[in-house]
């Protein structure tokens, strides 16, 4: 099953073992000024249901000890810590809190930066329209 929020899919599923069907928002986005760098944002729900999670695949070859940053609308938010790689990407991870929730479902353009060497940063633009009501569809 797929519904479409702006730039936003929500795509469920039923994991092996599972029994129910886990929903998860779905972006995936290229830098505008290299097409071989892309991202993957994804939100879900936690195992218990209780917390949201923000999880990025980026390309192999990032640098992981700088971590995935964020800005939304120009204002610097932060940065995520890479958690595993496989062999697709590495995963950046961090759980949404009700602060960073109100900036995403406020704001307009969610900048990732990924870094190839540690003064290089490459930033790329998700699209939040449409992440506000993408949200409320998790329940």
């Amino acid at each position: 099953m797929r519904k479409t929020f702006g730039e936003w899919q929500q795509r469920c599923e039923t994991p092996a073992g599972a029994n129910k069907e886990q929903c998860a928002l779905v972006q995936n986005v290229a830098a505008e000024d290299r097409p071989n760098v892309t991202l993957l944002v994804i939100v879900l729900k936690t195992a218990d249901a209780k917390s949201r999670l923000l999880r990025v695949l980026a390309p192999l070859g990032v640098l992981l000890p700088a971590g995935l940053g964020l800005k939304i609308d120009q204002a610097d938010v932060g940065r995520a810590g890479f958690v595993r790689c496989l062999p697709t990407g590495c995963v950046a991870e961090v759980v949404m809190d009700e602060n960073l929730i109100g900036k995403l479902k406020g704001g307009k353009i969610a900048t990732f930066v990924v870094f190839q060497t540690p003064e290089e940063g490459i930033g790329i633009p998700v699209s939040l329209t449409g992440f506000d009501k993408a949200l409320e569809s998790l329940q």
